[in-house]
């Protein structure tokens, strides 16, 4: 239910231009016999892991993994149309993402292992606004980006995002806030974590669906809102810890 929900409702918002911030363009996907040893070391390791958990939730069948090198590989390649060329040092900055890829992940189990669908989705999705801060590498190199920007190589998501996060703790939760600065760690190292790897290894499958369709249907600051509630509700453990 929830795959056709976000299917229906990103495909109609990507086909009024009022509501595409970013281009499409045009891509046609690349041959469906794709193999893993085109990935990097981590990527297959994050295919792997990946695979695993869809199976133990019972949403992937046996063949699950070359779709999921097939969606990757294809969406590596379908936003490098919209990547600019940065010549630097920084492992951030080359040519391929640095990590891996887990909101794509999280939409092939949500589609249940379903190749095209997945890929026709994250395609309508990425022009969107709200893919800029759920999918991390849709705005890597991006040329949406001023070139300052890119040449950091802090991601938005860190300076927009968890930033704010960071004000909000501090009205909303001023304890946990004075908790992380005691502690000389910060909440948006925290956050960018979460926010990175949608929240897999650290919520249910069920909370990770519900955080997704939340930001599609209702905006991107409930991601914002997400973290917030989350702080929340680890307060006590919170407190508890800068204690001992």
């Amino acid at each position: 239910v929830l795959a056709e929900l976000i299917e229906k409702f990103v495909s109609h918002l990507s086909e009024n231009r009022t509501d595409c911030y970013f281009s499409m363009g045009s891509y046609k996907a690349m041959d469906a016999d794709v193999k893993k040893e085109n990935l990097s070391s981590l990527q297959q390791l994050g295919v792997e892991m990946t695979v695993r958990y869809g199976k133990y939730l019972n949403l992937l069948k046996e063949d699950a993994e070359n779709g999921l090198c097939f969606v990757l590989l294809n969406c590596e390649e379908f936003l490098k149309q919209q990547q600019r060329t940065v010549v630097s040092s920084l492992c951030c900055l080359q040519e391929h993402y640095a990590g891996y890829d887990w909101f794509a992940s999280s939409i092939f189990l949500i589609m249940a292992g379903d190749r095209e669908k997945t890929l026709m989705f994250l395609q309508q999705f990425s022009c969107l606004l709200v893919s800029a801060f759920l999918w991390l590498p849709r705005l890597h190199l991006s040329m949406h980006l001023p070139v300052t920007t890119v040449e950091y190589g802090i991601h938005p998501v860190y300076f927009c995002s968890a930033h704010h996060v960071e004000m909000l703790l501090k009205a909303e939760l001023p304890l946990v806030c004075s908790a992380f600065h005691m502690s000389g760690f910060t909440p948006s190292q925290i956050c960018l974590q979460w926010i990175t790897q949608c929240f897999w290894n650290y919520m249910d499958w069920s909370e990770i669906c519900h955080y997704i369709a939340m930001c599609i249907f209702l905006g991107p600051d409930y991601q914002i809102y997400m973290c917030i509630s989350v702080f929340r509700h680890l307060q006590q453990d919170i407190l508890k810890h800068t204690e001992a």
